[in-house]
């Protein structure tokens, strides 16, 4: 069980550090080539297929070990699914969520060294409202989340059944992170994670902190819900834990 807590706390460091990291840091980045400003950024495309990295690299580190769910949303459809232990199921979050703050943290700890950096820019945080990337109202907000976690475990349902093809796992979760993120960055920034969601919010704090509820409520429902429609969709006997 250490091995398993390890290795979830690595991987959502990883998760937090690398999506958001891509953000924070490399989303939009200007130089000046001679005197034309010259935007080298990688956009909101860059930084979706950013998170579908971690996680793609990440499930292949450490997939054998973990189950690599770096999101206590997907430790609770897997559980409602009937694929993962009720007994497991605390210290995967709480190492999921320490392992967000950690990635913030070195996230911090770079970003703060450039002259001019300020958290007010919302370091990479989840928010609807005056603090949704788009203006998306909290109604937008929950239905993004919920759905688009959905259909994330879904995927991960699907795509980790016994009868799916072996060994693809990785890439298919791996890109539909990337999809649900080119989907919902304007929206709210794109959770499906409550883990993730956290780590930037302890810094930033304030605002941040007040709206994480909807965080942690819109993707455990939405990751409750494909638990519940897959073993019905696919006719799966759910095991007894």
């Amino acid at each position: 069980m250490k091995n398993k807590l390890l290795a979830e706390f690595f991987g959502t460091l990883w998760l937090t550090f690398g999506g958001c990291g891509s953000a924070v840091l490399a989303a939009k980045f200007i130089t000046l080539e001679g005197a034309t400003p010259l935007n080298l950024g990688i956009g909101l495309a860059g930084v979706s297929l950013a998170f579908g990295l971690t996680v793609l690299t990440m499930a292949f580190a450490i997939g054998h070990i973990s189950g690599c769910h770096l999101n206590p949303a997907v430790s609770v459809g897997l559980l409602v699914g009937g694929r993962f232990k009720a007994s497991e199921l605390p210290g995967y979050v709480v190492a999921q969520v320490l392992g967000s703050i950690a990635g913030a943290g070195i996230l911090y700890l770079i970003a703060s060294g450039q002259s001019g950096f300020s958290l007010s820019g919302g370091f990479a945080s989840n928010g609807y409202g005056e603090h949704s990337p788009g203006g998306y109202s909290l109604t937008s907000g929950l239905a993004a989340e919920v759905v688009l976690t959905f259909f994330f475990l879904l995927i991960i349902l699907g795509a980790t059944d016994k009868r799916a093809p072996q060994g693809f796992a990785p890439i298919a979760i791996g890109f539909a992170l990337t999809l649900i993120h080119l989907i919902g960055i304007p929206v709210t920034n794109l959770s499906v994670n409550p883990a993730r969601s956290t780590g930037p919010a302890v810094f930033v704090g304030g605002w941040a902190l007040q709206q994480l509820w909807l965080f942690w409520i819109a993707p455990l429902v939405g990751a409750a819900l494909a638990g519940v429609l897959y073993p019905l969709l696919a006719g799966e006997e759910k095991e007894t834990h």
